[in-house]
């Protein structure tokens, strides 16, 4: 039996508990959450609650949301995960981290009250922040989905408005083998009496009429709102039955999903001006997320762990960098796509910084530079055991081969949580 931490533990103690707690590290269901939360008397109201789900483009929907609403004067509370550097990364008031000592102290309210029950990691750390949510009492809460959506710890909340970003082939010991597999359980967010946003233009059509069955009928990119990019490229027009909004800031974040955080805030019925939009939209960063650093060489850290994300970086990479050569540091899960994902990016990269990702779940670079060599070879292959080892060569190659010419190099950190989080 786990011994419960002092009442003089630390984060680090806690989160070294929490997964010794249970035997699987991912246990699908909402049975054992329910009862947990029912327990803490978890129940958000009178705040809104938006739930974000999707294959990728989460974190940036997310952050969309939460930069918009602050702008409007809202008290805002988001709930992500994973995190980048620090667990305390997870929960965010008015977009500030609590204390660790704040999350100790959920940890505590949260084992005080399971009794029995066994909550794996995530269960454990998705009703502490819940519990924080409600002890901080904001306006709306921002909820991102772990895993799917059907089965995940956070649907045990209804949300007013569920969000689903994008559908792609992620998780498929979890969520089945194809897109109208996926998108069941992603879907599985959405409530009859609630409004459902989908920013996926490629939608599968048996879900459309499973979600017609369950008297849900979304609100959906293309035909319930659109948007366009002006030519000049600058600036952006968003259009819904109920909103015409024109000349909007082109954010750093992905276009697409500003216009579904647009549908999901029209969609949640409180009042945004025309200026917070603005504002927000100018504000969004997100960690990890087409994140760029000037400076010599410059690098570009983006989290892309599958082939659905892997494209959209690619497309991003030949609009904002059409003549740079790209220099790729690159780390994986063994359990993600990593063929499909590094063919994604291959047509782009003059040369590869492959890195071992240490645990069970981590790739070697060998593990990847096989990958690679299933289609046409690039023009260099380089493993390294570690990903900072890896990014401190492809930053000095990127350095000498700037030298003399108009075009420098640029290193592209990319595949994983794991991998983006080890360069600050």
């Amino acid at each position: 039996m786990v011994q419960r931490p002092s009442a003089a533990a630390n984060l680090d103690a806690w989160l070294a508990y929490l997964e010794a707690l249970h035997p699987t590290a991912i246990d699908m269901g909402l049975e054992r959450v329910q009862q947990v939360a029912t327990a803490l008397q978890i129940n958000p109201r009178p705040a809104k609650v938006i739930t974000v789900a999707g294959t990728n483009g989460k974190g940036s929907t997310v952050r969309y949301l939460e930069t918009i609403l602050r702008a409007a004067g809202y008290r805002t509370g988001v709930y992500i995960s994973p995190h980048l550097h620090s667990y305390e990364e997870r929960v965010r008031i008015n977009a500030e981290m609590l204390s660790a000592e704040q999350h100790v102290q959920a940890f505590n309210a949260v084992e005080d009250k399971r009794g029995d029950t066994s909550l794996t990691y995530f269960e454990f750390g998705t009703l502490a922040a819940f519990w924080l949510l409600q002890q901080q009492q904001v306006d709306v809460w921002i909820l991102e989905v772990g895993l799917g959506g059907r089965l995940d710890a956070v649907n045990c909340i209804d949300a007013d408005v569920g969000v689903l970003t994008s559908v792609g082939i992620d998780h498929v010991g979890f969520l089945g083998p194809d897109r109208t597999s996926i998108a069941r359980e992603k879907a599985g967010i959405f409530r009859a009496d609630k409004v459902a946003v989908i920013g996926e233009p490629d939608f599968p059509p048996a879900i459309l009429q499973e979600l017609a069955q369950r008297a849900i009928v979304p609100r959906r990119v293309n035909d319930s709102f659109h948007y366009r990019l002006h030519e000049s490229g600058d600036t952006w027009q968003f259009s819904s039955p109920q909103s015409q909004l024109s000349e909007l800031p082109v954010p750093q974040l992905p276009l697409p999903n500003a216009a579904t955080a647009l549908m999901a805030l029209e969609a949640l019925d409180l009042p945004v001006s025309l200026a917070a939009i603005r504002t927000g939209l100018a504000n969004a960063r997100e960690a990890g997320r087409l994140e760029i650093h000037q400076g010599n060489p410059d690098y570009l850290l983006d989290v892309a762990h599958n082939p659905h994300a892997a494209e959209f970086l690619t497309r991003y990479l030949q609009q904002r960098f059409p003549k740079r050569p790209i220099y790729a540091v690159v780390g994986m899960l063994k359990d993600k796509d990593i063929a499909g994902t590094l063919a994604a990016l291959e047509p782009l990269v003059q040369a590869w910084y492959l890195a071992d990702l240490s645990g069970p779940r981590g790739a070697s670079a060998q593990e990847l530079a096989a990958a690679l060599r299933t289609s046409a070879a690039p023009p260099s292959i380089t493993c390294f055991a570690t990903v900072p080892a890896a990014f401190e060569a492809a930053c000095a190659q990127a350095r000498d081969a700037a030298q003399g010419t108009q075009q420098q190099p640029l290193v592209l950190v990319c595949g994983s949580f794991y991998t983006v989080g080890q360069i600050t």
